[in-house]
């Protein structure tokens, strides 16, 4: 049975990367202006919506508590540790992205702050700051991490980790998304629990947009 469902989240995990990186080698970088516009928004929710179902059919019969959709022992805990490896983070990924750029790549840096289209941003920025965070959690740090932890939790952070970053079919992006996995999965692992790497994600693609209103 997980034997099955390991098979099942490779199957996943490698198809959203072939397709993810044959886009990035045939396309080119997405425009920079791709947040201006209500279709990528649109986009970004049908394949959430798929990566949701295909999440949900792979992981039936596994109890939640393993996935980590339980509450960590001390949210308080929880919290400052999320607090302290999210000011981790943000320094890594600026230093990061002065030198390889990873935002651009993934389109996260319209050339400048443009208020006459505000609500396409607005909708765009829901999609990534509120729907992304809790499903690609749930897929690698729920169902990936819960199906490898039985062999090694170091296994189960790294895989996790990798397969996070090769997922979005990014090349000057991958570090920065391999450690960003890192770093939700070791959270992942300390609290057993889903939720506050939910929150941390979720605060850290707030941060990657914030910076579009100072240009």
């Amino acid at each position: 049975m997980r034997a099955g469902k390991l098979a099942g989240w490779l199957g996943l995990i490698g198809a959203l990367s072939a397709l993810n990186y044959a886009s990035r080698f045939t396309e080119g970088k997405p425009p920079r202006n791709a947040l201006y516009q209500y279709g990528t928004a649109f986009s970004g929710l049908v394949f959430y919506a798929i990566i949701l179902a295909v999440v949900l059919l792979v992981a039936r019969g596994l109890p939640r508590s393993e996935l980590g959709l339980r509450a960590p022992a001390s949210w308080k805990r929880a919290l400052g540790l999320a607090l302290v490896v999210l000011i981790a983070l943000l320094i890594a990924e600026v230093i990061l992205e002065s030198v390889l750029h990873g935002a651009r790549e993934q389109g996260l840096e319209p050339p400048h702050w443009e208020p006459e289209r505000a609500a396409p941003f607005a909708f765009n920025a829901a999609v990534i700051v509120l729907v992304a965070p809790p499903i690609e959690e749930l897929a690698f740090r729920g169902l990936g991490f819960a199906l490898l932890r039985p062999l090694s939790v170091v296994l189960a952070v790294v895989a996790t980790a990798l397969a996070f970053a090769a997922a979005h079919g990014l090349v000057s992006g991958f570090p920065a998304l391999f450690l960003f996995g890192l770093a939700v999965a070791f959270l992942r692992a300390r609290t057993r629990s889903l939720y506050p790497g939910m929150v941390l994600h979720a605060c850290f693609n707030a941060a990657a947009l914030a910076p579009v209103f100072v240009r």
